[in-house]
């Protein structure tokens, strides 16, 4: 798609946002308190217990792996980063590349795309990474970040990356399936799932001409049965079968 064609869908996408944002202002009190409500019903899980650095495999020069981002990055729903995301995708890279994998995770509960710039990036090692993994989305859609401020904040992200890591090959998971979540409630529900829908279309199309970038974009055959650990984050299992499901993806788009 032409590059003209892009800002077409970005601005399109940008007056669908704020069309929405001006339909809800009479009943955001109600929404306001509704998202409280499933806040303090739904608690706060503590994030992954355990040395955040770790190594998978037993063969092959060691491939360096960075996992970086919000809530799932830091592993809330597993007791470890190795039964959390950093974990399970590292034993599946390991597996595919043959290699062995030094696996490094600087997550935080909370961050956008933009928090993840000003608070994450800082404390990431003086290293080149082979690999990265980009455990982001989530917050910007409950945070109602709008089309142009998602593509804004990711291009720069990922521009910081590459320039710090050139040879690196970067993934980036899924915006959320918020329509699978079973204690997010309706109509909160809609409103976020039609922006984690419009936002997963945005990175799809801006991602798509980046070298060595992977977008792993919302899934369709996701198994709920034992997915969660809170009705929000993914329990062990979740991230086990949430790794294993973006291997086989990349697996289509990336020679390892």
């Amino acid at each position: 798609m032409s590059e003209n064609g892009k800002s077409t869908n970005l601005a399109r996408w940008q007056a669908v946002y704020w069309a929405a944002a001006a339909a809800m202002l009479p009943v955001s009190p109600l929404l306001f308190l509704q998202g409280q409500y499933t806040r303090r019903k739904v608690g706060l899980l503590p994030e992954a217990a355990g040395p955040k650095t770790g190594t998978v495999g037993d063969a092959g020069e060691a491939a360096r792996l960075l996992v970086i981002g919000e809530s799932t990055v830091a592993g809330l729903g597993a007791r470890t980063h190795r039964e959390a995301l950093a974990g399970q995708f590292a034993e599946r890279l390991a597996t595919r590349t043959g290699r062995q994998v030094e696996w490094t995770v600087v997550g935080r509960n909370g961050v956008t795309a933009r928090r993840t710039i000003d608070e994450l990036l800082p404390m990431v090692p003086d290293t080149e990474f082979d690999h990265i993994l980009l455990g982001i989305g989530g917050n910007d859609v409950m945070k109602l970040s709008s089309p142009k401020k998602w593509r804004r904040d990711m291009l720069e992200l990922l521009g910081i990356l590459r320039r710090r890591n050139p040879d690196a090959v970067i993934f980036i998971s899924n915006c959320p399936m918020i329509v699978y979540s079973p204690v997010i409630p309706q109509p909160i529900k809609f409103l976020l799932w039609e922006l984690s829908k419009m936002h997963d279309a945005n990175i799809r199309e801006f991602s798509a001409s980046l070298e060595r970038v992977h977008y792993y974009p919302q899934p369709v055959d996701v198994a709920l049965d034992g997915f969660f650990a809170d009705g929000i984050h993914p329990s062990e299992q979740g991230y086990s079968d949430w790794a294993e499901a973006m291997i086989r993806y990349f697996d289509t788009r990336h020679r390892w």
